[in-house]
């Protein structure tokens, strides 16, 4: 029999799936004392080698309450030809096609590997994409260069029937015509005066009651429908060389920006016209709206900061005082722009670069709404936006995009266990069903989401409550099924399904408790509660969330830890459960719940990736690596912690947003020494940059591309690593200062992960809680 964590890896491998518990309690009352929600993390179009493309319809279930597809837990008769629906115990007949099916013979779909499978729709009818940029001209000269060569870059990934928009703003909003060549033609409206779709169509004459541009061809029946965008928005073959131009030409917005003041930008104009535009012209269809912006919206609709500079952006601590002027209309205006286009099924990205803040704590509906990049750097003129900007158009083995539009995610469950709710970049589609929950987790009642983008990293975190009662126990060997069927429009303008159908057993809690602690996955319930706390923490206030989260930690170690009353010595965790206090004390510490020192718009940055990456960068954003190079031997994983410091070692942390390559106190010296230059001192060299190689590996493949930090001991960037380890030495208890192997010690006043588990066991053992 495989071990618990072989299992656990075979099904994320094979299905995209990780469950917080992989036995589930047979009753309501046993699955509401397992403190740690029954959750799981679904990547719907993870990555997989050997996913077979099957060009035929899923058969599914002939119950309209239920319509699950067939799948390898259903019991197949293959003389009579019928399957029996493993949700709702219907008995179907199989269609006429499969005839010919026998135990030898079987199709690819009740073939026991192949729970995930993807099916292609054939009949579908395929759009091209739609790619409409929305560019801010208020940057300064280099910084806008950098978009523009970022974009005319770009122009080259796209597919040559892909469409391409463009819209600039400033003061003004201009929508550039691309149809006509020689001379540069654009609709100019005012950066004040917020516009319904309506009047954005009329005015740019492209309303469904306006007259074609142009007869249509006997060669192009399509062309009607098509027509009506097309001053607006081109094919890339046709338009590539007038947008090249065109790009080249932009000048910075020309009006006037006084001493003092801010330039006026009218960001929210600028997206509610990009939003109408696609709105009557492709609705349904696979489109993304690329913003760029390098400052904050200064005027009109969705403004967030005024045009003079004595006045700053808001901070957390304005927002905590309800202090702020402009908030909470913007964010009125973002988020209902953020709907208008999920109902659309078009995608936002946002890709920010500036120094001070640009408003995304205000624009993060837009994202995660329509599961859209979310991009924040210093400047456009960094490798981190140019690399970032340009893996947004990275490929796959097939050379198709890896990015997919106007998904649904649906999910259906067996009668014991109903699904309460989802959190990650979706919307709800409100859609009723037997298997939904009253109980409200995340986005709940309803089985089905919308995520109008989707990529293989994309993940959604599920929540199921289990409704069987008590007194009704489910047999022995019985065991709940989950299936999860998303449809999706693929880049190659297929239309796709990939099914997913989960089986897990069922166990009695008062009985066989142990069975059911031997199936927990630390790693993914950290992630979940992670998601949880996130979500709580939108609406309620810090502390809350935290003493939360403390609660349900010391509630986990009460019910699965192994201890004496009231002696705190005596406590044990099992194997797997013993790195998820750990996991707590980090999460409690970390940017998504400390928002001293963080901005609210890196807060929402951070927030957002942690709410749509999959679970080994959640947990890299969790708990970040630590790896050691010295000359004892080869690079090795150390603890998160300040012992890990010491003078003759170089260390790389990588916390999914930083890459931070720290030397020591005597490896920098010898650094500024110039050792590395001398013959004599080669594997010195060596040691010095085999960190450098492995970061510039991660810095290849990571999708946005961290930061890359090179210091050293007492540098000023030091702060990156000394902030997120575990401060067991600090300026109060550091006996070992100045002794060989002491660490560094870290001036803070926050408690240790020794402290805080002490604290702990001393809470979970005492008989008084």
């Amino acid at each position: 029999m495989a071990t618990y964590q072989e299992f656990i890896q075979q099904n994320e491998d094979r299905d995209g799936v990780r469950f917080s518990w992989n036995v589930w309690p047979s009753s309501r009352l046993e699955a509401t004392r397992m403190v740690a929600p029954l959750g799981c993390l679904y990547t719907p179009i993870k990555e997989r080698a050997e996913l077979p493309p099957v060009l035929y319809d899923p058969v599914l279930c002939t119950r309209p309450t239920c319509r699950a597809v067939l799948n390898p837990f259903c019991q197949v008769d293959y003389r009579a030809k019928i399957w029996a629906c493993n949700f709702c115990y219907q008995r179907n007949p199989f269609p006429p096609q499969y005839t010919a099916i026998s135990e030898q013979h079987q199709p690819a779909e009740i073939i026991p590997q192949f729970s995930t499978i993807e099916y292609t729709i054939t009949r579908a009818t395929c759009h091209p994409p739609v790619y409409l940029i929305v560019l801010d001209t208020c940057m300064d000269e280099e910084d806008l260069q950098a978009v523009k060569e970022s974009l005319q870059m770009s122009l080259s990934l796209l597919p040559p029937n892909a469409l391409i928009g463009l819209i600039t703003y400033g003061k003004m909003v201009q929508v550039h015509e691309l149809g006509c060549e020689g001379c540069s033609k654009s609709y100019v409206f005012r950066g004040t005066k917020d516009l319904s779709a309506k009047q954005i169509q009329d005015m740019l004459g492209i309303g469904k009651g306006h007259a074609p541009q142009q007869p249509k061809g006997p060669h192009n029946p399509q062309q009607q429908q098509q027509l009506p965008s097309n001053r607006f928005l081109q094919p890339v073959h046709k338009c590539d060389m007038s947008l090249t131009d065109l790009l080249g030409e932009l000048q910075r917005d020309p009006w006037p920006v006084a001493q003092g003041k801010r330039p006026l930008r009218a960001t929210g104009v600028a997206l509610s016209i990009a939003v109408g535009l696609l709105e009557c012209t492709f609705p349904n269809t696979g489109a993304r709206i690329m913003l760029f912006m390098g400052g904050p919206c200064t005027q009109g609709p969705g403004m967030v900061v005024g045009d003079e500079l004595k006045f700053p952006i808001r901070s957390h601590h304005v927002i905590e005082k309800d202090n702020c002027k402009y908030m909470k209309k913007a964010m009125k205006h973002y988020e209902a722009l953020a709907n208008r286009t999920a109902n659309n099924g078009h995608v936002i990205d946002v890709f920010s670069c500036a120094l001070d803040q640009t408003g995304l704590y205000e624009i993060k509906f837009c994202s995660r709404y329509t599961c859209g990049h979310m991009v924040m750097g210093d400047s456009f003129n960094t490798s981190l936006f140019k690399q970032t900007f340009q893996r947004v158009f990275s490929k796959d083995g097939q050379g198709e995009f890896k990015m997919a539009f106007g998904a649904t995610v649906e999910v259906k469950t067996s009668r014991e266990l109903k699904v309460s709710g989802a959190i990650g970049p979706c919307v709800s589609l409100g859609v009723k069903g037997p298997a939904v929950s009253d109980t409200e987790l995340g986005l709940g009642g309803t089985c089905q989401w919308k995520l109008c983008g989707l990529y293989p990293s994309t993940t959604l975190a599920f929540f199921f409550e289990v409704v069987n009662q008590h007194n009704a126990p489910i047999p022995q060997g019985g065991r709940g099924y989950i299936q999860f069927i998303t449809q999706y429009q693929h880049s190659s303008g297929q239309r796709r399904v990939r099914v997913t159908t989960l089986a897990r057993n069922w166990a009695d809690a008062s009985t066989n408790i142990q069975h059911i602690s031997a199936g927990f996955d630390q790693e993914a319930a950290a992630v979940l509660m992670a998601r949880i706390a996130v979500f709580r923490a939108e609406t309620d206030d810090g502390p809350d969330v935290l003493r939360w989260l403390d609660r349900m930690l010391i509630r986990l170690c009460q019910k699965f830890g192994d201890y004496h009353k009231d002696d705190p010595n005596s406590f044990r965790f099992s194997d797997n459960f013993s790195l998820y206090p750990q996991f707590m004390f980090h999460l409690r510490r970390s940017q998504f719940l400390q928002v001293f020192n963080n901005s609210p718009d890196e807060t929402s940055y951070y927030r957002h990736m942690l709410n749509t990456e999959d679970l080994t960068q959640s947990l890299i954003m969790i708990q970040p690596i630590l790896y050691a190079y010295s000359f004892n031997g080869t690079p090795e994983p150390v603890l998160l912690d300040t012992s890990s410091i010491q003078v003759d070692r170089i260390l790389l942390m990588d916390t999914f947003f930083h890459i931070v390559i720290y030397h020591g106190e005597t490896i920098a010296l010898w650094r500024e020494q110039k050792y590395q230059d001398q013959p004599e001192y080669e594997n010195f060299k060596q040691l010095l940059q085999a960190p450098v190689d492995d970061a510039q590996e991660i810095l290849q493949t990571r999708f946005p591309m961290p930061r890359y930090i090179d210091t050293k001991h007492e540098g000023s960037q030091s702060r990156f690593l000394l902030s997120r380890v575990n401060p067991s030495q600090t300026h109060n208890n550091a006996f070992g200062w100045g002794q060989d192997g002491g660490g560094a010690a870290v001036l803070t006043d926050d408690v240790s992960l020794q402290v805080f588990m002490e604290h702990l066991k001393k809470l979970a053992v005492s008989s008084s809680s």
